[in-house]
């Protein structure tokens, strides 16, 4: 079984081995109780991760992530965190050498500003629930699985049609593309960063 030659760093020599580094990336996760939630890295080293996530387990749950740029993690909590906690990443050698040139690649691209950068940060709120009023005055409840000052990505059940115009919270926005599970909605206005939040989950 390859399972069995899998060597797993306990946290303190993970910590003494690895740097990490500041990233920002988007991303979803489950708890042992199979509840998911999206998340945010804020930063992460080939043996660990801290997350910004509505959703927190207790220190020594298992948790799976998936997220852009990486793809599939899985770890335990170590602790928790403002808003969100701190996870181990259970890896191979190997996987953790992959590891540590996919987060040198993406920390030369925030320094870099590469073309693949979006035109914003995104962040996860910390109420995903808001109210979007459609174009002929519907209202529906949806979750915003992450905003930025310029959009955000909806999670819903029904999707408005494209190029239509709707309200999400107070702030006018048009629905530019379709999700898989939802639909991504461009601002049109860009919005201040210290009211974004209360904004867009305003009833």
């Amino acid at each position: 079984m390859a399972l069995a030659h899998k060597r797993f760093l306990p946290a303190a020599e993970e910590r003494r081995r690895f740097q990490r580094v500041k990233v920002h990336l988007l991303g979803r996760y489950m708890l042992p109780d199979r509840r998911e939630f999206p998340c945010q890295v804020i930063n992460m080293s080939p043996g660990g991760l801290a997350l910004l996530a509505p959703g927190i387990g207790n220190v020594g749950d298992r948790v799976v992530a998936y997220l852009d740029h990486i793809g599939r993690v899985e770890g335990k909590i170590t602790r928790i965190i403002d808003n969100g906690f701190a996870m181990t990443v259970g890896a191979t050698p190997r996987k953790r050498d992959k590891l540590a040139a996919q987060l040198t690649w993406l920390a030369n691209r925030d320094i870099l500003n590469l073309p693949e950068d979006r035109r914003h940060d995104r962040i996860v709120p910390r109420n995903p629930i808001a109210v979007l009023t459609l174009e002929d005055g519907t209202k529906m409840t949806c979750r915003i699985i992450d905003l930025s000052l310029s959009g955000a990505a909806i999670a819903a059940e029904n999707r408005p049609p494209l190029k239509s115009t709707v309200l999400l919270g107070r702030v006018q926005g048009r629905v530019v593309r379709n999700l898989e599970d939802g639909f991504a909605l461009e601002f049109m206005h860009s919005q201040p960063i210290e009211t974004l939040e209360e904004s867009v989950t305003a009833r």
